[in-house]
């Protein structure tokens, strides 16, 4: 992880990580040989990305999302920056917000996505939101593991998306036609009922529950019907 200090320490899943031994801090400039993933990289990850995980490892940089003018991009050496395909962050700051993973969703998603489920879970279990992550993201997650390459993940992303487009637009429909059977929730973008005025760092909250989670998950899972 190279972490460049933008966030609380209390609220960082870094930070928490480092502390609990699950990952370990490198050196601006300093090269790794393994998979990084990074919102500079110009290839999704994919399960083609396997083998080089297994032999180098899995990097993030950990960052705010208000911030990223700020990271020394050029100084993170490595010839394996990955994207993240579409998935929702379940973490307190940006709950229900696609792409917005703090740094444990990201490796946990990195991790999922190349059939190390097992380091994923490992790492979501030490905060109390953690099986969020996979209740939610788990039918897309599923679905981005039978792709091959990073052309298939990036092609099954644009699939689901415009599924998701296309079940919006029937249930903004519905909404008007009835407006009194409630709102309906665009998982195209945030959830207003989840903002939270901080830095992008989030606070661990063993056990609470999330009124919304189930809605959020069913949601998603019925978006992302695995094609036949």
């Amino acid at each position: 992880m190279w972490d460049f200090d933008h966030c609380d320490p209390r609220r960082c899943s870094g930070k928490k990580l480092s502390r609990l031994g699950l990952i370990k801090e490198l050196k601006v400039g300093s090269r790794f040989r393994g998979i990084v993933v990074s919102p500079k990289g110009t290839q999704v990850i994919s399960p083609a990305d396997r083998d080089i995980i297994l032999n180098g490892g899995l990097a993030v940089v950990e960052c705010s999302w208000a911030r990223l003018d700020d990271v020394p991009f050029g100084k993170i050496a490595s010839p394996h920056e990955r994207l993240l395909p579409y998935l929702l962050a379940t973490n307190p700051t940006n709950y229900g917000k696609p792409w917005r993973l703090n740094c444990v969703e990201a490796l946990a998603a990195a991790f999922y996505i190349t059939g190390f489920n097992s380091y994923a879970e490992r790492l979501l279990s030490g905060f109390g939101w953690g099986g969020s992550f996979w209740k939610v993201n788990r039918t897309l997650l599923e679905r981005y593991q039978t792709c091959v390459s990073a052309a298939e993940v990036a092609a099954m992303q644009e699939t689901i998306m415009d599924e998701l487009e296309r079940t919006w637009e029937a249930a903004r429909r519905d909404k008007e036609r009835e407006p009194a059977n409630g709102e309906a929730e665009d998982l195209l973008f945030a959830n207003p009922n989840h903002h939270v005025d901080s830095d992008e760092g989030e606070i661990d909250e063993p056990g609470a529950e999330d009124p919304d989670l189930e809605a959020l998950s069913r949601n998603t899972q019925a978006l992302a019907v695995s094609p036949d």
